[in-house]
């Protein structure tokens, strides 16, 4: 078995599509030729450069590469790990059919291979760090080697997806398609997953409403937070004005397992919102979302907010400048520049 790292469009557009049709597709716009007639890799850049002819040599190399990846060493039963653009989240599949090619389909879904999706929202943060690195490459499609990484992976299935040791053996190989021979990574994801790992373990349990509340008040909310033990459907109460008097009034649960929640707990935060006659309701869930919960979110919008584990480090940096001084310093961070490096 093979692991394949696979992106659903530059900003995950393709995602739900990907999840819903049980496939996965090469993303190349304008491609709409039979990826099974180049004889090897030259051909294909020949090809590469007759469809995209105002394209640089390092590019074509270096798409041709992935593609030759997806068309022709990509095979069944290898697995393929899609990393969502929506959510804090991993998917997990495996291939079942050989490549597959349209030429009247829509551009760009010329190109495509069944997939049996093993898992889908595993949250981010139960992969190991050295896993996320290799998963935070910006090329569409690699085959994913370092630190038996597949292997693992494989052990994360049969654990209820709980991370497993790292095996002794690590594999250094690297080829044309492997994420290592890129030398291009997402350091902002990078950077959220680190972030993501030090509050998992130094904010546990109730400790994670702590920090909601703090935003909360740097956004100038005045809150109550409900102490340790049963919350009766509420973590914190927040409303703005003198006193907390004024509007909105917000009823916040948070959740600070790994496992994505279901609809019932946004059902139950609902009904809570009635009891305390809140405007409006704060779902904070750090292990993510089950899609029940994620196919209301349009039909809550002017109800409810869903905050997953990265949501909850966007709103922290963006009001990091405004914390209690103690707790910047159970969270010490700084800003940092860096090159917005994409594969093009």
């Amino acid at each position: 078995m093979s692991l394949w790292l696979i992106r659903a469009g530059r900003a995950g557009e393709l995602e739900d599509r990907f999840l819903n049709e049980n496939r996965i597709y090469l993303t190349w716009g304008g491609l709409n030729r039979d990826l099974r007639k180049p004889v090897d890799r030259e051909e294909l850049k020949e090809l590469l450069t007759e469809v995209y002819p105002e394209a640089k040599k390092n590019k074509i190399r270096n798409h041709a590469g992935q593609i030759w990846g997806f068309a022709r060493k990509m095979a069944i039963g290898d697995w393929v790990a899609l990393p969502s653009k929506k959510k804090a989240s991993i998917h997990i599949g495996e291939i079942t059919s050989d490549y597959q090619f349209d030429a009247n389909a829509e551009n760009p879904m010329y190109h495509w291979r069944d997939v049996r999706w093993l898992e889908t929202d595993i949250p981010r943060n139960k992969f190991d760090q050295d896993i996320l690195y290799s998963l935070g490459a910006f090329m569409t499609v690699c085959q994913i080697k370092r630190n038996d990484a597949e292997a693992r992976i494989k052990a994360m299935a049969a654990n209820q997806w709980q991370s497993v040791a790292p095996s002794i053996e690590i594999d250094e190989e690297a080829s044309e398609e492997t994420v290592e021979s890129s030398g291009q990574y997402d350091i902002e994801r990078l950077a959220r997953d680190q972030i993501t790992k030090y509050l998992t373990q130094k904010f546990q349990g109730h400790d994670l409403a702590t920090i909601v509340e703090e935003i909360l008040k740097a956004k100038g909310y005045e809150t109550f937070k409900s102490p340790p033990g049963p919350d009766k459907g509420v973590d914190i109460l927040a409303a703005t004005g003198s006193l907390g008097f004024g509007d909105p009034k917000l009823c916040v649960q948070v959740k600070s397992g790994d496992t994505p929640i279901d609809r019932p707990t946004l059902d139950q935060l609902i009904g809570t919102m009635r009891n305390f006659r809140a405007d409006h309701g704060l779902l904070v869930s750090w292990g993510g979302f089950k899609s029940s919960v994620i196919k209301e979110e349009a039909h809550q919008f002017f109800q409810v907010r869903l905050w997953d584990s990265d949501a909850v480090i966007e709103e922290l940096l963006n009001v990091y400048d405004k914390l209690d001084d103690d707790l910047k310093a159970e969270i010490p961070m700084k800003r940092v520049w860096a090159l917005t490096i994409s594969e093009d």
